[in-house]
């Protein structure tokens, strides 16, 4: 498997860990009955995710920002696999947006500012890099 696919699995069991993070403070919070249910805002009386501890959300917006991340992060990859252009380079950034998407999870869980940002920014970056390696 090349650099980019190992790094492309690890990033999705990462997402498997970050729903983890997530959930059991959540279903410990508001219980299996809220969590279960279809999460219409009209029954339960507004947004689940408003209804979480400070920490707790913080951990739900950044698996949302994961999966986000995670479908160009994927593109990235699937070009740079298919087209046979894997360097050193791209492993590097498949290695470093992963890196930083582990970073992403206390920085945004803590409210470390302005490194919440600068560690997305990092992982972005790194999957546009990729990308662009294989056009120039």
């Amino acid at each position: 498997m090349t650099p980019e696919l190992t790094a492309l699995a690890l990033a999705i069991l990462w997402q498997a860990v970050q729903f983890t993070l997530m959930a059991v403070p959540a279903n410990l919070e508001l219980g299996p009955g809220k969590t279960t249910s279809a999460r219409d805002r009209a029954r339960l009386g507004g947004s689940l995710e408003d209804m979480l501890s400070e920490k707790t959300a913080r951990l739900y917006r950044a698996m949302n920002n994961h999966f986000e991340g995670l479908i160009l992060f994927t593109a990235a990859v699937v070009v740079v696999t298919l087209s046979g252009q894997g360097t050193a380079f791209t492993a590097a950034c498949g290695w470093t947006y992963l890196a930083a998407r582990v970073l992403y999870v206390p920085a945004y869980a803590f409210g470390w500012r302005p490194w919440r940002s600068f560690i997305w920014f990092v992982g972005f970056t790194a999957t546009l890099l990729m990308v662009i390696s294989t056009l120039v």
